[in-house]
């Protein structure tokens, strides 16, 4: 072999680490900046998740009021009606 085929086989080489390189210098920024949104989408869903429980509560507690208040109004039919039948 002689010098300038050395060059070559150098010059292939680090072509060849640069291609293999370049790609996953990318892949790995991708994959950095990924991670970052899924953490990001992790902690909202919690909240949401929190926020809905908060509001599922809230909203059974108002169905809860609003039975009693439609037996009452129930009841007070029923008075109303046995009163005007026995009248």
């Amino acid at each position: 072999m002689n010098e300038w085929s050395i060059v070559g086989v150098i010059v292939v080489l680090f072509g060849l680490i640069a291609a293999v390189v370049t790609p996953l210098l990318k892949l790995n920024t991708s994959i950095t900046q990924l991670t970052c949104a899924v953490s990001v989408l992790q902690k909202n869903i919690e909240g949401l998740t929190t926020r809905n429980s908060e509001s599922h509560t809230k909203l059974w507690e108002h169905n809860g009021r609003q039975d009693s208040l439609l037996a009452d109004h129930e009841t007070r039919l029923k008075i109303i009606e046995n009163a005007d039948r026995g009248a």
